[in-house]
């Protein structure tokens, strides 16, 4: 039987192959040379497209070292050549193979003008840069990058300048987790529920480009946000449909997903949908904890323990849009997710002093947990004859998601413990209603932006603790560790901000206002707080176009508890080039605080606002084609961090070295293989009260094209080297100092298929404005 299949998979193969072979079969040729206007010396890597209309490439060249290109195996016809390079004009070409006598068409020496102000848009399809620069934002183009096919997108966020993956692939912006992201400018309960389980099971063949916002503008909510993560999902829709399909499977650590997206345009009415699930198992791992106390009756405390767990999650998006006429347009949007895991956890611990056991047990466990998201949003968006760029929006927004946990605890062999077996269960509830009402106005060199905003938020929790009674054998509620908590917030805001452009220059600046006010119930403890603040939030960014169409951009933002100053240089030539400096200064910082307490001999980890930290910064990426086959980027970032605070009346301080450097190359083959390959490098990750230690990432690819532009199948391999790898965590405080390890699979394989379907020709059009609530942070 299974020989049949690959008899039958041969077949097709070689079907496909030779059917493919017929379709590029012909008789003529071309070839010519481009030159520099003004130097008159020949250009290399000028991509050459031969089309055989304004929109189909037929076949594509690049330039060598004499600027020369040529064409082989081309049928009869008209065509034309579209000569596209980064700093010229694009020269577009007619070429008339209809009635030629000659087998190779000589076209000679062309030549390219500089543009000094910069490329226009081109419909073409070439070699795109990876990553491109703009004022307030780094930009890296997922359909540039052929691993896209292959992998998801969190292990995409590697490879994005700006972001990194922790120990616990926890993505991490300019080194911290304070940022908010957003689907196709709008947030999404799946993103604010649980980001990293969505981005594990997405696809990223399914995701046009992601946007790294590092100065977000007064437009955006002013709460402790350092940058936005923008992820732009497949949506070039036209009349017609086309779509994406990708199917994969991941192993050891991981299992089967499936996504991808559907885009329709009948008339007037438009949709855009992308979702997924998968199935991801974590094989058993091991963890170790030590801990050191001094003081008066110092002791040494050591867990080791085992864990594994399973999880399935899936989630769904629809993006509506009609068109009533050319000014008036209704667009919406549905998204709803949910996922379910189980842990099963195991730790032996010992406490001893002087040497000595003094007290050990056993636990074991089960936990489980489920949820569900579901936001919706209607948009409506008024344009005016006298200017079509001058919009007036109106938006609403409502999105809620519960979180449900259950934990049961067993404990056994206990040595000197009073420890009960013990269940916990925590029932979070989170609901959001917003309006807002935006407008823009532009002039000649001048837009202005404005607009007001309304957010009222409801945050329930119900959390019970029961313990075991050893007499009856029933589980008990324990007031004093139960809780119930009621939390309302309403914030009220409004920006102002313009945009100024002359000649070479840009300027962008902003106020934006916002009142919070806040009553938080705790229900069990009978007690409620009350409060309202007042904040003004300013920024600014200032742009200045250089020759050969290099770019210099300084910025200062700030937000609740950060403000960031930083300075860009980019430069788009042969090799890209992009250079941050920036300097972050945090206050009332809410950090994880870890107290020892001696009477119980138990360290408790909570949250405070205690701190503060500072953050010098450099952050570089760049782009080179080594040859037209053959294309490297790397990026970086190096920062010193200042943190201090108080932690149980101390002063605690901390800083340290943190960097990263993460470089790709891929080469192209004959017949649409493709390899590619991978490596990253985190420095220790600096904490208020320690460190994490170091991490080396590595993997590579290799893909196919099976149906060009249609059909590809592709593999990975991620740490090949390694198996399992140890993460490390160090935490320090007044009269204790711990140190956790944990040990799990790092070595993992992914074959995946990604099938495109459909055609489409005329764009949907969308709200240009709508609901971005990006003032809550993510909580990593």
């Amino acid at each position: 039987m299974k020989i049949n299949y690959l008899l039958q998979f041969a077949a097709l193969w070689l079907g496909l192959n030779t059917a493919q072979a017929q379709r590029q079969a012909g008789d003529y040729g071309l070839r010519g040379t481009i030159s520099d206007s003004l130097t008159n010396n020949p250009i290399d890597f000028i991509t050459v497209n031969l089309m055989k209309s304004q929109t189909e490439v037929h076949k594509v060249d690049y330039t060598k070292n004499d600027g020369s290109f040529s064409f082989t195996g081309v049928e009869k016809g008209k065509y034309h050549l579209a000569i596209i390079g980064v700093g010229y004009k694009t020269l577009m070409v007619e070429v008339d193979l209809t009635d030629s006598t000659q087998k190779t068409l000589e076209l000679g020496k062309l030549i390219l003008r500089p543009d000094v102000i910069g490329l226009k848009e081109v419909v073409v399809t070439t070699l795109k840069p990876i990553v491109t620069q703009e004022v307030d934002r780094i930009v890296y183009d997922m359909q540039a990058d052929p691993e896209s096919k292959v992998l998801t997108v969190l292990d995409m966020m590697r490879k994005v300048p700006m972001l990194s993956l922790d120990a616990e692939n926890n993505i991490l912006m300019k080194g911290n987790s304070d940022f908010k992201i957003l689907i196709n400018g709008r947030p999404s309960s799946m993103m604010e529920r649980s980001y990293k389980d969505i981005l594990r099971s997405m696809p990223a063949s399914s995701i046009e480009r992601i946007e790294v916002i590092t100065s977000p503008p007064a437009k955006y909510d002013a709460e402790g946000l350092a940058g936005i993560i923008n992820i732009i999902t497949n949506k070039k829709l036209d009349n017609g449909y086309n779509g994406t399909l990708n199917v994969s499977e991941r192993f050891p650590a991981g299992g089967p997903g499936i996504g991808g997206s559907l885009n329709a345009k009948i008339g007037k009415f438009g949709i855009s949908s992308f979702g997924g699930a998968n199935i991801y198992n974590n094989p058993v791992t091991t963890n170790t904890t030590n801990r050191a106390t001094s003081g008066a009756y110092p002791t040494f405390l050591k867990q080791e323990g085992t864990n594994r767990s399973d999880s399935k999650n899936g989630y769904l998006g629809i993006e509506l849009s009609y068109e009533i006429d050319s000014l008036n347009l209704i667009s919406g949007q549905f998204n709803v997710n949910g996922n379910n895991y189980t842990d099963v956890p195991y730790q032996w611990s010992a406490l001893m002093r002087s040497g000595e056991l003094v007290q050990g047990f056993k636990i074991n466990g089960r936990n489980t947990g489920q949820g569900n998201g579901l936001d919706m949003a209607l948009n409506y968006q008024k344009g005016f004859r006298s200017n079509k760029n001058r919009l007036l929006t109106f938006s609403y927004r409502s999105v809620s998601y519960n979180n449900n946990q259950f934990v049961n605890t067993t404990i056994t062999e206990k040595i000197d413990s009073d420890l009960l077996d013990y269940r916990q269960s925590n029932d979070q509830y989170f609901g959001e209603q917003t309006v807002q009402v935006d407008y823009v106005h532009p002039w000649k060199k001048l837009t202005l932006e404005t607009g007001l905003k309304g957010i009222m938020r409801n945050n329930n929790s119900d959390f019970q603790y029961l313990q075991l009674d050893p007499e009856t054998g029933d589980y008990v509620l324990q007031d004093g560790r139960s809780n119930r908590f009621r939390n309302r917030q309403d914030v009220y805001g409004a920006y102002t901000s313009f945009q100024y452009n002359l000649k070479n220059w840009s300027l962008k600046a902003g106020a934006r206002i916002e009142e919070t006010v806040i009553h938080a119930d705790f229900i069990t403890t009978e007690s409620a707080l009350n409060r309202t603040y007042f904040n003004v939030i300013p920024s600014v960014a200032l742009s200045r176009k250089l020759k050969d169409n290099r770019g210099l951009n300084i910025t200062f933002n700030q937000r609740i508890q950060v403000n960031d100053v930083r300075i860009g240089y980019s430069s788009p030539k042969k090799l890209s080039l992009n250079i941050n400096l920036g300097y972050n200064f945090f206050q009332d910082l809410i950090f994880r605080v870890a107290v020892f307490n001696p009477e119980t001999n138990i360290t408790r980890t909570s949250y405070g606002n205690t701190g503060s930290a500072r953050l010098p910064m450099m952050d570089m990426s760049m782009g080179y084609p080594i040859s037209k086959n053959w294309n490297f980027n790397m990026n970086g970032r190096v920062a010193y961090g200042m943190v201090r605070g108080t932690v149980d009346g101390k002063l605690i301080k901390n800083q340290g070295f943190m960097y990263r450097i993460s470089v790709s190359t891929g080469y192209k083959l004959p017949k649409e293989w493709r390899v590619n390959a991978n490596f990253s490098y985190n420095g220790p990750n600096l904490q208020f009260q320690g460190t994490s230690n170091s991490m080396f990432y590595s993997s590579a690819s290799v893909s196919k094209d099976v149906i060009k532009d249609k059909l590809s199948f592709s593999a990975s391999i991620s740490n090949p080297f390694n198996k399992f790898r140890t993460r490390y965590n160090e935490t320090f405080g007044p009269d204790f100092q711990q140190d956790n390890y944990y040990r799990e699979y790092y070595r993992s394989v992914n074959v995946s298929l990604n099938y495109k379907f459909g055609k489409l020709k005329e764009s949907i059009k969308k709200a240009k404005r709508s609901i971005r609530n990006d003032d809550v942070q993510n909580g990593n």
